[in-house]
């Protein structure tokens, strides 16, 4: 199964690395980080048992950790897929005095 080849090849690099480019926080972070971070957790297609997603825990560490970043959580309120869609938002005070 694809999927899962890519899941072990995600894991086996956040073994040996904090983020996609070594320790540093990229454009490649974020823009893998919703498509695995979601499946990751669940918020997407409801696999994670099927997938068996615990299992990759180098990736499930990473996951959580890139999810509690300030930036990765206004980027989910504003693109989501589901659940209440806020408005664009400029300005990260915004989500604290606009929302």
């Amino acid at each position: 199964m694809e999927i899962k080849q890519q899941l072990d090849v995600l894991d086996q690099h956040f073994a040996n690395n904090k983020y996609m480019y070594g320790d540093q926080y990229t454009i490649a972070d974020m823009a893998i980080w919703p498509w695995y971070g979601d499946l990751v957790q669940n918020r997407i297609y409801e696999a994670t048992q099927f997938l068996q997603t615990k299992t990759y825990k180098n990736l499930v560490h990473r996951t959580e950790e890139i999810g509690q970043r300030a930036a990765v959580k206004r980027g989910g309120m504003v693109n989501r897929t589901r659940g209440e869609l806020k408005h664009e938002r400029h300005d990260a005070s915004d989500f604290e005095l606009k929302t």
